[in-house]
């Protein structure tokens, strides 16, 4: 699947390269190719993977951690818990990744010879505290793990065995919060420790610090922070959690993560942190951060976009795209495309989408306008549509016994908002995602649902519409984003297809 943004022209991009809840990116270069991976929270599989060549276009060629043995979350696991800040290296002919998962097992180190995989099972690392680890080779062949605080230890990473105690090397600004998301790199005569710091709000930012060795000491840009929005207007907010890349022509370019709040104050974002692109040049041995906005001049270098993802998914593979995430768990025997030919089947776990246990799968939004459709048979069960941002936002339109209901979970609130009778059969659920265009004042939200049924002949039955900042982060807090897709509360209910429409950006 593709997951650029919106179309380029020959002199510009448009940011985000990777859109929707795609957070902390890592990045890495082999040869002219580009792979990144992102945090994933409470989602399984976790870790998604994504190739380029040029840095603009992304395909998602699959999870690092698509195996119960690799990710172990338990029902009762926290949204917003799970997997966090992955760092994705390539060193001596293998790749590596090194996450924390925050519910159970602490950092884990995963290699793999093919970044689509398979990666292997985890590699414990219980020496090194903390989260959001990274991994740096010197030239003596010593893997430094450096992590949030800002901290390092030196480890064997084909163990996990950790060498003497953790240290201390840089806790970044003065006054600053949340030294996090360390990266340490070898650039010519210095070691660049780059972090992010101020939390991962509107104050996130980023800095940098350099030391003639891995393990300093280390010496602060007189520049930092070198890229923050904080205090500003700028469409791109909470900007932070940054990775370097260099390209084959030598040109520096940086990953980080971003939101694009909308609506009235405070602004509310729905799609979760997503992934940036901004080009960086050196002046006097220190990084110099280029614009960072929506649209930004292309890279020197022509563009590769490949292929558009298609709108529908008809489930006719043995297995799902990498795309389809649900949370937590997906037990193989509560979610199937082999029990009905062309046909996604579930199995109800939980009797709602207010429940850990809940069987749901779904697919990042990544527009801040889409339409998205699907034909659902729940002549065994009780299902439909739902746009989740945890157990207590989320919007659902559900089908059974001859009728559909409208329900709508926003903290402590849960009500049936509308309902209608429907002749017997299988159906089509429609839910549209209409980006605010003008803001009247300040609490106008950032979009509005419009929630209904699709008849025979393609008309929309509206029954209701919803204010899409309740299903925001700025509501519900987290540090996911949307995940729209299909569930099953009680029975068994089969889905025909999946459509996914961008409408717009």
């Amino acid at each position: 699947m593709r997951v650029s943004s919106t179309p380029q022209t020959s002199n510009t991009i448009s940011n985000p390269v990777v859109p929707g809840f795609h957070p902390d990116p890592s990045i890495c270069r082999v040869g002219t190719d580009y792979y990144l991976a992102c945090s994933s929270f409470e989602y399984f599989p976790g870790v998604p993977i994504f190739h380029s060549r040029d840095l603009v276009h992304w395909t998602q060629i699959g999870n690092a951690l698509e195996r119960p043995d690799q990710l172990r979350l338990s029902p009762d696991a926290a949204s917003s818990g799970g997997i966090y800040a992955p760092t994705l290296r390539h060193h001596d002919g293998r790749f590596w990744l090194i996450t924390t998962n925050v519910h159970d097992g602490g950092n884990l180190l995963f290699t793999a010879t093919d970044p689509a995989g398979p990666w292997s099972d985890p590699i414990r690392v219980p020496g090194v505290p903390g989260i959001d680890p990274d991994l740096a080779w010197d030239d003596d062949g010593n893997c430094w793990c450096t992590y949030a605080g800002v901290g390092q230890i030196r480890i064997d990473p084909h163990t996990g065995e950790s060498f003497g105690p953790p240290r201390r090397l840089w806790s970044g600004t003065d006054d600053a919060k949340a030294p996090e998301a360390p990266h340490l790199y070898r650039i010519d005569d210095y070691w660049y420790l780059l972090i992010a710091e101020g939390g991962t709000e509107r104050g996130h930012g980023v800095s940098i610090a350099r030391g003639r060795t891995p393990t300093g000491p280390f010496e602060p840009c007189p520049a930092n922070p070198i890229l923050t929005h904080r205090g500003t207007d700028y469409p791109i907010q909470n900007a932070g959690h940054a990775d370097l890349v260099q390209a084959p022509d030598g040109s520096w370019w940086m990953v980080l993560l971003g939101v694009r709040p909308r609506g009235g104050t405070p602004g509310w974002h729905v799609l979760g942190r997503e992934t940036f692109l901004a080009a960086v040049s050196w002046v006097d041995g220190w990084p110099v951060v280029g614009d960072l906005s929506p649209v930004m001049p292309a890279p020197p270098w022509p563009l590769q976009p490949g292929a558009v993802a298609p709108v529908r998914d008809d489930f006719d593979l043995s297995e799902l795209a990498p795309c389809w995430v649900s949370p937590r768990q997906r037990p193989a025997e509560n979610c199937t495309t082999k029990e009905r030919a062309g046909w996604l089947t579930l199995h109800a776990r939980g009797s709602s989408l207010d429940d850990l246990d809940v069987t749901f799968i779904g697919r990042r939004q990544q527009h801040l306008s889409c339409r998205v459709r699907a034909l659902v048979d729940p002549a065994e069960g009780r299902g439909g549509l739902a746009v989740r941002l945890d157990e207590q936002h989320h919007y659902d339109i559900e089908a059974a016994f001859g009728k559909v209901r409208v329900l709508a979970r926003i903290g402590p609130l849960h009500t049936v908002v509308a309902s209608q009778q429907t002749p017997a059969g299988p159906l089509v659920l429609r839910i549209e995602v209409a980006v605010t265009q003008d803001v009247g004042d300040a609490r106008t939200g950032p979009d509005i649902l419009s929630i209904g049924i699709e008849e025979p002949d393609g008309t929309f039955v509206e029954l209701t519409t919803l204010d899409g900042r309740y299903l925001s982060t700025e509501v519900a807090g987290g540090f996911t984003g949307r995940v729209i897709g299909m569930y099953a509360s009680a029975g068994t209910v089969h889905f025909d297809w999946f459509d996914y429409e961008p409408l717009d950006g």
